[in-house]
C-alpha cells in the first residue's frame, strides 16, 4: 500500500514555541554528571518535538523538558516498527560557541529513511530548526575539552490501530545527551567479529535506512562477537557470503601499499555521513579512492602479504576506530600488527580538528549554533 502524505512540503518552515522546564537540573548537580558522562546516559533537560497527522501536516513544533510518551498499546509503532533515527554532536569551540557537524546531510538522510519507511517526510529546514533549538536552550550541558553533545533526532508512528498499512500519524522528537570522548588516553585498535550466520540487510532492503530494526536485527550477532572476545562484528553480503559490507554501527575502509583507500560500495549498506567526510578529505588531498566489493578472502590474503597497511572503522560516536584484529571460525589476523594507524589517525585529527573549529572547512561542513 502506497503512502499518501498531504501538506507536507508547503510546512519548510515553522515556528517553534519554546517553553523551558519549570525545575532545570541545578548547576551544581548538572557538573557532577558531566565530569564522566559515558556515552546515552545522561540527558538534557529539554526536548524537541513537532506533530505530524494527514489534517494539519506538520504542526505544533515546541521544546519542553524532556518527558516520557504517552503511547496507546495499540501505537503503530509498537508492532509495526516503523521508526527512524539519526545521531550527529554539538561541538564547543575554543572562542565559547557551539558548531554542528554537516547536520544537512542528517536532515536529508532522515527524509530518504522517511520515505523509505514509508513515514511522512519532515522538511530539512524544520529537522535543522529542531536541533539548533535544542541545542540554544541546553547549551550548558555540552561538555568541554574532546566531549560533545549527542543530539538523536528521532520519528515514530503513532496512529492507533492494528491493520498493517503506513501510519497516519507521526511524533518526531530530539533528544540530547551529552557525551565524553569517546576513547580514554586515545583510539585503541579494536578486534572485529566475521559473522557468518546472520547477515545485515539484502538488495531491496532497507540497509541504506537508518531504522532501529535494523540495529535489532544486529545483535545477536554483536553477541556473538563479545562472547568471542571482540568489541564488534563485521557483516558480509546476504547473498554470496563473501564481500565485507559493514560493522554493526560503523562503515569500513581499508589502506592499501600504493596509498589508496578502499570502501564497501553504496546500496546495502548505511550511506554513512562521516564516511562520505573521509572519501571527500581524502580526494581533496590526492589519495584515490574506490567504492568497491571487497571479500573477506582479498583481506586475509592482503593482510598477510603486505598489501593492506590499515583498516578502519567509522562513524559519529567514535569518528574513526583503527581495526586491529579480525577473528573467524576460520582463523584470525592481525592488520598494521594490531595497532593504529597514521592514514586512520591523521583523518581523524582532520574531522575532529573540524568540528571543534580548529581548522578551515573548504566545504562548509560546520554550522554554527552559538
Amino acid at each position: 500500500m502506497r503512502a499518501s502524505f498531504e501538506k507536507i512540503d508547503g510546512a519548510t518552515s515553522l515556528t517553534f514555541d519554546v517553553q523551558p522546564a519549570a525545575e532545570p537540573t541545578q548547576a551544581t548537580v548538572r557538573a557532577e554528571k558531566l565530569a564522566n558522562p559515558g556515552f546515552g546516559r545522561v540527558f538534557t533537560d529539554h526536548m524537541a518535538m513537532v506533530s505530524y497527522n494527514q489534517a494539519e501536516g506538520w504542526h505544533g513544533a515546541r521544546v519542553a523538558a524532556r518527558a516520557s510518551f504517552p503511547l496507546d498499546p495499540a501505537t503503530a509503532v509498537l508492532h509495526y516498527a516503523q521508526e527512524i533515527f539519526e545521531g550527529l554532536k554539538a561541538y564547543k569551540r575554543d572562542d565559547g560557541g557551539v558548531n554542528l557537524f554537516r547536520p544537512d546531510a542528517n536532515a536529508r538522510r532522515f527524509r530518504n529513511s522517511a520515505e523509505r519507511m514509508a513515514m511522512a517526510p519532515l522538511p530539512e529546514t524544520v529537522f535543522i530548526e529542531a536541533i539548533e533549538q535544542l541545542v540554544r536552550i541546553d547549551q550548558d550541558w555540552i561538555p568541554g575539552g574532546e566531549g560533545s553533545l549527542y543530539l538523536r533526532p528521532f520519528m515514530i508512528a503513532n496512529e492507533v490501530f492494528l491493520g498493517v498499512k503506513p501510519s497516519a500519524a507521526y511524533i518526531f522528537a530530539v533528544i540530547a545527551s551529552p557525551v565524553g570522548s569517546y576513547f580514554k588516553g586515545g583510539p585503541a585498535p579494536i578486534s572485529i567479529w566475521v559473522s557468518e550466520n546472520y547477515t545485515r540487510a539484502a538488495v531491496g532492503g532497507t540497509g541504506a535506512v537508518k531504522c532501529g530494526g535494523n540495529y535489532a536485527a544486529s545483535l545477536r550477532a554483536q553477541a556473538e562477537a563479545i562472547d568471542r572476545g571482540c568489541d564488534q562484528v563485521v557483516f558480509l553480503d546476504a547473498i554470496e557470503r563473501r564481500y565485507v559490507e559493514e560493522l554493526g554501527g560503523m562503515n569500513v575502509f581499508f589502506v592499501f601499499d600504493d596509498g589508496s583507500l578502499s570502501t564497501p560500495p553504496l546500496g546495502t549498506i548505511l550511506p554513512g555521513i562521516t564516511r562520505d567526510s573521509i572519501i571527500t578529505l581524502a580526494r581533496d588531498s590526492g589519495t584515490p579512492v574506490r567504492e568497491e566489493p571487497y571479500t573477506i578472502d582479498q583481506w586475509r590474503g592482503d593482510a598477510a602479504s603486505g598489501k593492506l597497511r590499515e583498516a578502519f572503522a567509522c562513524g559519529t560516536a567514535a569518528v574513526i576506530s583503527p581495526i586491529g584484529k579480525v577473528c573467524s571460525a576460520h582463523g584470525d589476523f592481525t592488520i598494521n600488527g594490531g595497532v593504529a594507524g597514521s592514514v586512520a589517525m591523521g583523518f581523524r585529527k582532520k574531522l575532529v580538528d573540524i568540528q571543534y573549529g580548529r581548522a578551515t572547512d573548504p566545504h562548509r561542513w560546520t554550522r554554527k549554533v552559538l
